[in-house]
């Protein structure tokens, strides 16, 4: 059985937009969720060189990473969390935009000690910040530890979402 994580030190943590020398770590955690995958192994292909450079030079979209130590100027640390989020525009609620936060992963060995609250309150703060009028999320049917999760943070089940493969 393995040991609890240590509780967070929020002071110790840092959210920023992710740099380029952040993409393995991001990929690293969007690779497995069930456990932690060297960053150093991964290959970071041109589409997700692509992807990123739309994601950092699009200023309705950011990859949002939480760094321990470091601190806001520095882009080293080790990346802990990360998530992507997408500011909606909308003539609803009175034209604010709506921030869309997508792929929200914690290490998995860090898991369970509060850096999920600490990564998605700190998100909220800054789609607070910005205007937004609400945020928004989708999860997989299947991971019911996260529902959990964003219930506690407050989040109401008030929508069916459906999705399209093409």
């Amino acid at each position: 059985m393995s040991a609890a994580p240590e509780p967070v030190r929020p002071t110790a943590l840092t959210l920023r937009p992710a740099a380029r020398a952040d993409l393995p770590a991001v990929l690293a955690l969007l690779a497995d969720e069930e456990r932690v995958v060297d960053p150093s192994t991964l290959v970071v292909d041109e589409a997700h060189e692509r992807a990123f450079t739309a994601i950092d030079t699009d200023p309705r979209n950011e990859v949002l990473v939480l760094v321990e130590g470091a601190d806001d100027q520095d882009a080293g640390g080790r990346v802990v969390g990360s998530l992507q989020v997408t500011y909606v525009p909308g003539l609803s609620k009175g034209g604010a935009e709506r921030a869309l936060i997508e792929a929200v992963r914690i290490r998995a060995d860090r898991r369970s000690g509060g850096l999920g609250r600490i990564l998605m309150e700190r998100t909220i703060d800054r789609a607070r910040a910005r205007g937004c009028a609400l945020v928004q999320l989708t999860s997989n049917k299947k991971r019911q530890n996260a529902h959990r999760f964003y219930d506690r943070l407050g989040f109401a089940r008030s929508h069916d979402g459906f999705k399209l493969a093409l």
